[in-house]
């Protein structure tokens, strides 16, 4: 089956800065990958990069090839590129507190969508964004559709931007980080509904997160990036259950755990490093607990493992 989104060994650079080297992506529809990784790991560039929004920031792909649905967005126009996103790839943005246009009301923000993606008339959009607000549990959605951004609160104001990237339809969905400035019992309930919209729509989600436990709790697959480069990737239960790079094992370390005992929750020493300081080899060697000299000369190969891949020189053995 061919991938509703496909990266095959992308870089990205903007200007002389390589930031991101040879990722690898599939995504199906149906299915949510979740990208992780602490910030600086080429995340939300990942995700510009599958939107052809690279151009924005002074950025390029400087190597491989990003397809959507089977076609190159390379070859695409700047008018075509524009029309793909909006109405078949829909984006959740990171901070729903500065997302949206504070002079404009809610409903005409959502209401755009519809009109210029699906070609929808006045009346027909607003029955729409109504629709949509109350899919995603917003109470008296007609009057939230009249209020202003300041009105609402952060968790209201992400279920907003959730409805803007599904106004037009979209065939995928981009959620960059989108529970990042929400209290926890919210973050619980945007999780739920975007878990909800794969199931029921069967949307595509590539879901941009540092937190594990929602991995955990929602994706199929999952890539970890690090300075760049993809660590690993696959299943997401095998890799919780037996993570195969030190760097996944490290995150997977950082999630507290009921009935954990005080001061026993592990950190990742150090930080990840500038894009102009990367590290020779492995670049997460200086951080790593299992590195040899070795892993500071070469640069580890995707090696397959199982139904996933890693980038270790010291890779586990796989039970028989």
């Amino acid at each position: 089956m061919s991938a509703l989104l496909d990266l095959q060994n992308v870089s990205v650079a903007i200007g002389s800065a390589h930031l991101l080297d040879g990722v690898s992506l599939r995504l199906e529809r149906g299915q949510t990958l979740g990208l992780v990784g602490e910030s600086g790991s080429g995340k939300s560039l990942t995700a510009m990069a599958a939107m052809g929004l690279l151009p924005l920031i002074g950025g390029r792909v400087s190597a491989g090839t990003v397809r959507f649905d089977g076609q190159d967005l390379a070859s695409l126009t700047d008018a075509q590129r524009r029309a793909l996103r909006g109405r078949r790839i829909g984006f959740v943005t990171q901070n729903p507190m500065t997302a949206l246009d504070p002079v404009q009301r809610i409903g005409a923000q959502i209401d755009v969508v519809s009109r210029l993606h699906l070609g929808l008339t006045k009346h027909a959009a607003r029955a729409r964004t109504l629709d949509l607000l109350t899919q995603l549990r917003i109470p008296e959605a007609a009057a939230v559709a009249e209020a202003w951004p300041h009105q609402l609160s952060g968790g209201m104001k992400q279920r907003i931007v959730i409805a803007m990237a599904l106004a037009g339809d979209p065939e995928l969905i981009v959620a960059d980080e989108p529970t990042t400035a929400l209290d926890v019992t919210v973050q619980a309930q945007i999780i739920q509904i975007l878990a909800g919209l794969v199931r029921e729509k069967g949307v595509a989600l590539l879901l941009i997160t540092h937190d594990m436990g929602v991995v955990a709790q929602i994706c199929d697959r999952v890539a970890v990036l690090y300075a760049g480069r993809l660590a690993e990737e696959g299943p997401v239960a095998p890799i919780f259950a037996a993570p195969q790079h030190p760097y996944t094992a490290a995150l997977i370390n950082c999630i507290p755990q009921e009935g954990m005992a005080r001061g026993t929750l592990r950190g990742i020493p150090g930080a990840v490093p500038s894009a102009r300081q990367y590290p020779s080899g492995c670049r997460f060697h200086p951080r790593c607990v299992k590195a040899t000299a070795e892993c500071a000369t070469h640069i580890p190969p995707l090696t397959q493992r199982g139904d996933g891949q890693a980038a270790c020189l010291h890779l586990p053995e796989i039970a028989p």
